[in-house]
């Protein structure tokens, strides 16, 4: 029993670990990167596809992941 809750805690906190960071437009234009959760941005971009080119090596350097949001801001793709 307890060795499967250290092993529960352990994963746990390895995803709390993972960052996830969002791509979506703004509504000023603009596409933002930021955390997941966060209410700032961490850079701004003109094209969706910038946005996503810098998200990709932060996530790749962080270990992270993309969720990636259309115009609209529904999801377009999560977890790239």
């Amino acid at each position: 029993m307890a060795e499967d809750k250290t092993k529960k805690q352990k994963k746990e906190s390895a995803e709390e670990k993972t960052r996830n960071y969002h791509v979506a437009k703004r509504a000023d234009g603009k596409w933002q990167v930021k955390f997941a959760g966060g209410e700032k941005a961490i850079k701004l971009f003109d094209t969706q596809a910038e946005a996503i080119a810098y998200a990709k090596k932060l996530a790749a350097n962080q270990e992270g992941s993309i969720s990636i949001h259309k115009k609209d801001g529904k999801m377009r793709k999560q977890k790239y």
